[in-house]
């Protein structure tokens, strides 16, 4: 039987334990570093001006920096010399050095890859590697906002500015004149832009590379790549604003003869006849289908040369989508960290077809399921309704391609990268929100994926957990815990389509949690398929290469019940164990070993708010009956672990879910089951919020008296009345109205 908690409106502590389109037309603001945003004029139409892509670009965030619009194809920005860790996206503020600007980038990930197409101007005979496209720049000279990037390259004094449209990079390399006059053309001397097809980043590892030129203005050609995606094709059309007088094929650094090349390390050294204001422009349009494809994209999305009515344009885009939350706060600070966040979760899922959308919906790829489940979608569904429906058919093609719903979708490829299966958590969400045309035929993709014998479901199937001495891939522990998650949401979808049995089986293996628990110790712990507990035993160690859990240790991964919460609370055997043990989480500490994931990151504690296994944990004190302390974590966690800086993430940005817990969090709730719809209220840091929900509708928030000493919620109001419950329904916020907190 389920039963509901009640507020009183003095303290808003639960009486019982749950059971389971408009577009505002911007002026041209100027967005440049961090430590600008709080000095200038703003402009009470622009949402842009509260940007700073810089936002996480330091430490581990690994954000994408560049220029494109909401959810494009196209991800134009600088690529830089060093290829580490921190350098997953391509650039990262603490180096100085840029060997090409590509037009596709990740954002936030933990692994690289893409880096595809890269174009780089130059002065001079180059040789054409990475040590000799390396120019050196400095962030006094650079600038960003959204969809815009431009940096000077030192030495040549090249200016390289950026814009895109969905499918097409728009480039502006201004080359400096010491006159008016043109030069004559000495290849050891003159201008030129060289496209490199050999170098991407992280994990990206050139296949084949093809370039031709048509002897007008016209470059294209197509780059094959391995790397996280195991098989990478991209075909691009570069078209140049000016004739050009000769272009060179290099095989690495070897010159090659005529006006094409197919090779491993393809580049072409293209000679512009420059115009007097030394201005260079070349668009760059991609396709994933042929070359051809990627010609229509460029007619229909960008046939003229004004970069910077493009500029506006993509800036225009921006600000229409950013107004899909108008946030109120005195704090500009955490104006800009909200809007910047909002910014980062629509840079993925990316488009990933043409046009003309040949398959009738419109096919996106980028999905970091395993991290976005948890609030990005949640997020999503809420902002954006209206891409719903082609997520959905998105995930259904894919499932069809490949025999499962994604893991982790890559262009194409299925990277099976992290545990679990977390394309079942977001398809049961849309279907119970509404949001598939075929909800039964989803539900049967969600129970074959479920069913299959890969990735240790052979094993969780056999002894309704993963017996760590039966699977050889390790991580057991995880896994058991994000099968278990999302059968509980393949038991929801059962359940709304009336299949008894279906819902009667998937809810039995989301208990699989309940195997692993070790009450003599406290935690969830790996489990041999004899019953016995793995030792030696140490809840704070963690270990990259070799572990029962994923990125995390069992204080973390203790928590990862998402979906049943008051059966886990029922496991610790009373609700003041429960609490105390989740207490003790935020403050003991330990040595996580020197192997551990440096995805561990942002601890409170062992509560880690850089890795998503942690970022429900916060709120389950509220189905505990202590709100007062979900509000007081939450609060902390939005005051500290976000900041003003490049270096303003705790962990990496993962596609945007870092941002998305950010920005609901900062609303006043956040989906913990992960499907379903109930949004748990926190700690909202806004004074007001009006959300746009889609068909004219708007879902305002107010939280009265709010402030640093007063971040508890005392009372709540729906629509002017009492309202009692400690979350609320996705239904109840998509039909708009008003939510007031009293604090």
């Amino acid at each position: 039987m389920k039963t509901r908690f009640c507020f009183s409106f003095v303290a808003l502590i639960p009486a019982f334990i749950l059971i389971p389109s408009f577009i505002l037309i911007p002026s041209f603001i100027l967005m440049t570093s961090c430590d600008q945003n709080n000095s200038r004029d703003r402009d009470a139409d622009s949402f842009t001006q509260y940007v700073d892509p810089f936002i996480g670009s330091g430490g581990h965030g690994h954000v994408f920096v560049g220029a494109n619009i909401p959810f494009g194809m196209v991800q134009a920005g600088p690529v830089q010399y060093n290829q580490g860790w921190d350098w997953c996206s391509g650039y990262h503020y603490s180096d100085s050095t840029i060997i090409g600007f590509a037009q596709m980038h990740l954002s936030g990930t933990g692994i690289g890859d893409l880096g595809d197409v890269s174009l780089m101007p130059v002065l001079g005979k180059v040789r054409t590697d990475r040590e000799g496209l390396r120019a050196l720049f400095t962030h006094e000279k650079e600038e960003a906002r959204p969809g815009y990037y431009s940096v000077e390259l030192e030495d040549s004094g090249i200016r390289a500015e950026l814009t895109a449209t969905p499918r097409v990079a728009f480039h502006r390399y201004t080359f400096p004149r010491d006159t008016g006059e043109s030069v004559v053309s000495d290849p050891e001397t003159c201008e030129s832009v060289v496209i490199d097809l050999e170098h991407g980043i992280g994990w990206d590892s050139p296949v084949e590379g093809h370039l031709e030129w048509d002897g007008d203005r016209t470059v294209k050609g197509y780059r094959v790549s391995s790397g996280w995606a195991r098989h990478q094709k991209v075909y691009f059309t570069a078209v140049f604003s000016v004739p050009i007088k000769s272009v060179e094929m290099f095989n690495g650094t070897d010159p090659v003869a005529g006006n094409s090349i197919t090779s491993r390390r393809s580049y072409a050294r293209v000679v512009p006849d420059l115009p007097p204001d030394g201005k260079v422009l070349v668009k760059v349009a991609l396709s994933p289908v042929s070359m051809e494809k990627a010609t229509e994209n460029l007619l229909v999305e960008l046939s003229g040369w004004d970069f910077d009515g493009v500029r506006v344009q993509a800036d225009e885009a921006w600000n229409k989508d950013l107004s899909k939350i108008y946030y109120e706060t005195t704090n500009e600070s955490h104006k800009t960290i909200f809007y910047t966040a909002l910014y980062h979760t629509m840079i993925a899922p990316s488009l990933y077809c043409d046009h003309d959308i040949p398959d009738g919906f419109i096919k996106y790829t980028t999905f970091s399921l395993w991290d976005t489940y948890r609030a990005a979608h949640p997020l999503a569904t809420i902002i954006h309704p209206e891409k719903m429906e082609d997520y959905a058919m998105t995930m259904m093609n894919i499932f069809d391609n490949q025999g499962k719903l994604p893991v982790w979708h890559l262009m194409g490829n299925e990277t099976n990268c992290m545990v679990g299966n977390p394309g079942i958590p977001v398809l049961a969400d849309l279907v119970l929100k509404g949001y598939v045309k075929e909800p039964a035929r989803a539900y049967e993709a969600m129970k074959q994926s479920a069913m299959l014998d890969e990735r240790g479901l052979e094993w969780y199937k056999e002894y309704g957990f993963i017996p760590y001495d039966k699977d050889p891939g390790h991580e057991t522990v995880a896994k058991t815990l994000e099968y278990a998650l999302a059968d509980w949401c393949v038991a929801q979808v059962a359940s709304s389509l009336g299949d008894s049995g279906g819902e009667d089986l998937f809810t039995q293996r989301s208990k699989a949690y309940v195997d692993l628990f070790d009450p003599a110790k406290g935690f969830l712990r790996a489990l041999s398929s004899i019953g016995e507990f793995r030792e030696p035993f140490s809840p704070f160690r963690s270990s990259h290469r070799e572990d029962d859990y994923t990125e995390g240790n069992a204080w973390q991964y203790t928590w990862l019940v998402p979906h049943d919460v008051p059966g886990l609370m029922e496991l610790f055997g009373t609700r003041e164990a429960f609490l105390t043990k989740l207490d003790s989480l935020f403050v003991v500490e330990g040595d996580l070993g020197e192997d551990a994931s440096p995805d561990i990151s942002g601890l409170i504690g062992q509560y880690a708010h850089g890795n998503e296994p942690s970022h429900h944990i916060a709120y389950m004190y509220a189905y505990a009956g202590q709100p007062e302390k979900t509000a007081a974590r939450v609060r902390r966690i939005l005051t500290t672990m976000y900041q003003d800086a490049p270096d303003g993430l705790s962990g990496n940005e993962d596609a945007g879910q870092m941002s998305a817990w950010y920005i609901l969090s900062a609303l006043g709730f956040y989906q913990v089951e992960p499907a379903g719809g109930r949004y748990v209220f926190g700690s909202p840091l806004m004074d007001k919020a009006v959300i746009h929900v889609g068909e004219g509708k708007t879902f305002t928030i107010v939280a009265h008296n709010n402030g640093p000493e007063n971040y508890r919620i005392k009372s709540i109001k729906l629509n002017g009345k009492p309202y009692d419950k400690f979350y609320i329904d996705y239904k109840d916020i998509m039909a708009g109205g008003i939510l007031e907190f009293l604090m």
